[in-house]
C-alpha cells in the first residue's frame, strides 16, 4: 500500500477498535483482503453526491471506507493517482442482522445511517447509487428479479447500480466461490439454505431487461474466487 492507501485503511478501521476485537480484525481483514472495497473508489464508480444505499451492509465496513475517504481527501492525504471520493454523498445501510447493524451503528455514529430490515419487505427510497456486494445469491430466482426491479425503479436518472456476484460460468474459480459460501452458510447454522448464482452472462441480461446500460469489472483481483462486479447505469 502506499501511504495514503494506509493511512486511509487504518482511518477506516479505527472506529471498530472501540466496538471490540473482533469486529476490528474483521473490518481490516475486508478491506486488506477483499478488492472491491478500495476498487470503487480507484475506478471512480460512485456519484460525488445524492444518496448511496448499501444493501446487506453486514458490519458497515463500506460506508466506513467512504466516510474515511472524504476525511482523508479533505486533510489533503489521498492516493495523487486516484479520483476523488464522493464528497456530498449520504449514506444510508439496511441488514437483517440485528447483532450486525448494532456494530455498524456504534463504528459509523452519525456518519451513516443503518437499520435493520428485510430487503423483501424493504421500501426503496431514490438513490443516485445502489450497492449488493454478495447478497442476491442468498434469494431464489424470483426473488432476484423482484429487488433488481425495486432497485432499478428507485435509481434516478444516471444512478448506478453496483452488484457483485459469483460468475457461475467461471468453472474451478466458481465452485471454489460456492463451496466457500456454503461453508460460511454452515458457520451461520444455515445448512440447508439453498444459494442461487448466475452467470455473467445471466446477470447482463437480467439488467439489460430493466433498461440498464452494463458493464463488467472483475472482482477477484488476489483471491481464488470468481467475483464480477456489474455496473449497471439508468439512462437518462
Amino acid at each position: 500500500m502506499s501511504p495514503q492507501v494506509r493511512a486511509l485503511f487504518e482511518a477506516a478501521t479505527r472506529p471498530y477498535i472501540g466496538v471490540g476485537r473482533y469486529a476490528w480484525h474483521f473490518a481490516r481483514g475486508k478491506l486488506h483482503h477483499d478488492p472491491v472495497y478500495f476498487s470503487l473508489l480507484r475506478r471512480g464508480l460512485l456519484p460525488d453526491r445524492g444518496s448511496l444505499l448499501d444493501l446487506g451492509c453486514g458490519r458497515g465496513v463500506l460506508l466506513s471506507l467512504l466516510k474515511a475517504a472524504k476525511e482523508q481527501y479533505q486533510a489533503g492525504r489521498w492516493p495523487p493517482d486516484w479520483p476523488a471520493p464522493p464528497l456530498n454523498l449520504s449514506l444510508r445501510g439496511i441488514d437483517l442482522s440485528e447483532v450486525q447493524v448494532r456494530t455498524a451503528r456504534r463504528a459509523l455514529g452519525e456518519g451513516a445511517q443503518v437499520e435493520t430490515c428485510d430487503l423483501s419487505d424493504f421500501k426503496f427510497p431514490s438513490c443516485s447509487v445502489i450497492v449488493m456486494l454478495d447478497v442476491l445469491h442468498y434469494l431464489g430466482a424470483r426473488d432476484q428479479q423482484r429487488v433488481l426491479e425495486r432497485a432499478a425503479r428507485s435509481l434516478e436518472p444516471d444512478g448506478v447500480l453496483l452488484v457483485r456476484e459469483a460468475d457461475a460460468g467461471a468453472g474451478f474459480p466458481f465452485q471454489v466461490t460456492k463451496w466457500c459460501e456454503r461453508i460460511a452458510e454452515a458457520g451461520r447454522g444455515r445448512l440447508r439454505n439453498n444459494l442461487h448464482f448466475r452467470s455473467s452472462e445471466e446477470w447482463v441480461a437480467a439488467l439489460g431487461k430493466l433498461g440498464l446500460g452494463v458493464r463488467l469489472e472483475p472482482m477477484s483481483g488476489g483471491t481464488p474466487f470468481a467475483n464480477v462486479l456489474f455496473v449497471a447505469r439508468k439512462h437518462t
